[in-house]
């Protein structure tokens, strides 16, 4: 049982997961990414098949895990200070897109027919502890 690999993390780009994958590395553990080869030649398809696979021994998954948690960041402002919740003051905020009006879904459905980058986004942070979700502030 302990020969066996287990999925610790998932990515939905393979770049993602060479960085993880090195800082693992780099403590002695021995990892083994999955579908990262089929996303490099099409990125289309991450989402389809759960992205990119990050699998470490499973003697090794607490470890690993306590490694990836470690190194997470979350959102900063522009002085590298954490962004705080304004309900909870936790600090474990993240930076997501969302389509909440017609422009930013005529924006969307534009850039999926044509394969462009949307030229209209919006973008919010959400507290990962209270769920509260919250605008960007300049």
């Amino acid at each position: 049982m302990q020969d066996t690999f287990v999925t610790i993390a998932r990515f939905p780009y393979s770049t993602e997961a060479q960085i993880a994958k090195g800082r693992l590395e780099s403590d002695g553990i021995k990892v083994f990414l999955r579908d990262n080869l089929t996303i490099d030649t099409d990125s289309l398809v991450s989402q389809a098949i759960g992205g990119v696979k990050l699998k470490v021994l499973a003697k090794d998954e607490e470890q690993a895990k306590a490694i990836l948690k470690s190194i997470k960041i979350y959102s900063v402002d522009d002085q590298g200070h954490p962004i705080v919740c304004p309900k909870c003051k936790g600090v474990h905020i993240e930076m997501y897109s969302t389509i909440n009006n017609f422009k930013s879904l005529v924006s969307f459905l534009i850039s999926f027919l044509f394969f462009t980058l949307p030229f209209s986004a919006r973008y919010q942070y959400k507290c990962k502890d209270c769920k509260t979700k919250f605008p960007i502030t300049h």
